[in-house]
């Protein structure tokens, strides 16, 4: 019995033995295991986070780009419609002040106030006799501007010129486009044509130029002084002065990209002059095929890395609770396999599977990492094709439309200078501006879907913008033969009423319901929220060219509440033939439009981006009384007492 029980004992011994063996030998392979993976781990986030760096910066490189070539198609198209009047019969018979001239002028001016804010003629000894401003601007009319370099360099040279930045009497920065006015048959010259552009509001359609926090720009002209920075104290500095240099402690990488580009050649770098790292795209602006002006896009590279860090932490959690689970799963077996039998040859097994399943995950992951560069190489090449062709498509779109407004005009006695010159122009300049319209639809289309849309908030009234797009609207309305009303603040119950009817008792019905709602902008209170003021206004005119184009006689309203969360909800409602209930649940995707209506069904889609990046929200219903349809966005109304 003593024997049988030593015996017992020894092999109870060798057996744990052999079990402790097994099981450390278990953990150690876990451990090493669990290194190799966040070892390789590591080295595959570098790589990825490196490669989404690159990305980031190829768009952005792509973005600089492209806003280059837009700003160099706006001045281009200034610069075309200063041809233009410099070559018109008035000003070459030195008729520079007569009411026809001015007339012509103003003309011009009303076509491009979006970009500039004075149109003026300059007489052959420099002075103004024409100056069609903007409201509030001071008129220069009789005033002596012999000192501005760019009109003294005009008459020498007899060629265009494209000045440098100056500061206004009002104190905003501007350039000036100047076109010489010579004598076609005696080549004498006359005097010139000049635009002045306030550069700063010019250059915020494009991009953020106020918040250093996020992605801004900043813009130079040839002679490297500040035009456009959100650090207003450098405005009108040269890049290279000694205070600006320190400001920027003298760095190299900087200079060296800013010398780069100022020498017409496009860059970028990566640098930290001590209020952290920043990535800089820079490109020349060529007018005439001269480097002339200089933008540059600044993104903290901090914003960047915290939006690739979600990315890769995602994933992190991902595979490593994966990982756990598979632990967790081969510990339970190996605890079983020890307990029944046939442990070591099982271990080994596993182990087996274990190095088979890492080399098979190591295949795996190099084959996702080339589907990666291949799914972003299509990508880039898609994203730079769209820009490329919208940029094409709005390149001689501009120039067609500028000069064939010119050549619109009539001649002396009043009549047009073809029988059918005016219809064939129309034609021209209506199809033209259909390009420009889809072009701008594609832009959007490419900033939304790159993430690249920005916005530039600022205290809104609701009410107000919603007030100007009616009186617009009725503008458009009397000059066509469209039998539809647009009024402020009809409820749905006052359009049932109305709308019955037919014949000169609608018309009655009609006429009564816009002078019982004829708009006293004084009685009307402010609706306030922060947004930005182009993106809604261009929100709310899809709503009502969306609405007028469903809408062949009746009413269309727009208004403007507030609700009991805190938001403002603005309503436009028609009395057209409604939504398609198969089109409904599809509105606001991309390309969705009933055919014999035509559009490119990408207007609902952008408004919905546009509002949802504000936090709002946009819907729409077909009206309870089977007339006409209504749409509705929200937005968040301001808080005023942290305003």
């Amino acid at each position: 019995m003593p024997e049988k029980y030593s015996s017992f004992r020894a092999r109870s011994s060798i057996y744990l033995r052999a079990k402790v063996i097994v099981i450390i030998g278990i953990v150690l392979m876990i451990s090493v295991f669990y290194g190799l993976f966040f070892y390789f781990q590591d080295v595959t986030e570098t790589d990825l986070k490196n490669n989404l760096f690159a990305q980031q910066r190829d768009r952005q490189i792509m973005a600089t780009k492209v806003l280059s070539k837009h700003v160099a198609s706006d001045l281009g198209l200034v610069e075309a419609r200063l041809e233009g009047l410099s070559n018109s019969i008035y000003l070459q018979q030195g008729d520079l002040a007569a009411d026809k001239t001015k007339t012509l002028v103003h003309a011009n001016f009303v076509n491009l106030d979006d970009i500039v804010d004075h149109f003026f003629v300059i007489n052959e000894n420099n002075t103004m006799m024409v100056d069609i401003s903007t409201k509030g601007t001071r008129i220069l009319v009789g005033t002596d501007i012999l000192h501005r370099n760019h009109v003294v360099q005009v008459e020498k040279t007899l060629k265009p010129v494209f000045s440098n930045g100056y500061l206004g009497l009002d104190g905003k920065t501007r350039i000036d486009i100047t076109y010489p006015i010579i004598n076609g048959q005696t080549g004498k010259y006359l005097g010139l044509v000049g635009a002045t552009i306030p550069i700063v509001q010019f250059l915020s359609n494009y991009e953020n130029i106020y918040n250093i926090e996020s992605r801004f720009l900043v813009a130079y002209d040839k002679s490297e002084n500040y035009i456009v920075t959100p650090r207003t104290y450098l405005l009108g500095k040269n890049f290279f002065a000694t205070d600006v240099q320190e400001f920027f402690h003298h760095n190299q990488i900087q200079n060296n990209l800013y010398n780069q580009v100022f020498s017409g050649k496009p860059g970028y770098a990566v640098y930290d002059f001590g209020s952290g790292e920043r990535l800089n795209t820079g490109y020349p602006i060529f007018l005439s095929g001269t480097p002339t002006y200089f933008v540059f896009v600044i993104t903290p590279t901090a914003t960047i890395y915290s939006q690739v860090d979600k990315v890769l932490f995602s994933q992190r959690i991902e595979t490593f609770s994966l990982l756990v689970g598979a632990t967790v799963a081969i510990v339970v077996l190996i605890v079983f396999l020890i307990k029944w039998s046939s442990l070591s040859e099982e271990v080994k097994r596993r182990g087996e599977e274990l190095e088979e399943a890492n080399r098979e995950l190591e295949i795996a992951n190099k084959q996702l990492s080339l589907s990666n560069e291949q799914l972003k190489t299509r990508e880039k090449a898609q994203q730079e094709f769209i820009n490329i062709a919208a940029h094409e498509l709005r390149t001689p779109i501009q120039p067609i439309i500028g000069l064939s407004e010119i050549l619109r005009s009539k001649n002396t006695d009043g009549q047009p200078q073809h029988p059918q010159q005016e219809t064939i122009l129309d034609v021209i300049i209506r199809n033209a501006k259909r390009l420009q319209r889809l072009s701008q639809l594609i832009l959007d289309i490419t900033r939304i879907e790159s993430g690249l849309l920005t916005l530039n908030k600022e205290k809104l009234n609701l009410q107000r913008i919603i007030i100007n797009t009616i009186d617009d609207y009725r503008n458009h309305i009397r000059s066509s033969t469209e039998n539809v009303k647009i009024v402020y603040g009809i409820n749905k119950e006052e359009e049932t009423t109305q709308g019955g009817g037919g014949g000169a008792c609608q018309q009655q019905q009609q006429e009564q319901l816009m002078h019982k709602h004829v708009i006293n902008q004084d009685n009307i209170p402010s609706i306030l929220v922060e947004a930005d003021k182009v993106r809604i206004t261009q929100v709310i005119d899809n709503l009502v060219s969306n609405a007028l184009k469903f809408t062949k006689e009746g009413t269309i309203s727009l208004s403007v509440d507030t609700n009991d969360h805190g938001q403002a909800i603005v309503t436009v409602t028609d009395t057209g033939q409604g939504i398609d209930p198969n089109i409904l649940p599809k509105l606001f995707t991309k390309f969705v439009t009933k055919s014999e209506f035509g559009g490119t069904g990408l207007g609902l889609f952008i408004s919905r981006n546009i509002i949802e990046a504000h936090g709002g929200k946009i819907w729409a219903e077909n009206n309870a009384n089977g007339i006409g349809a209504s749409f509705y966005f929200s937005l968040p109304l301001l808080d005023t007492a942290n305003y």
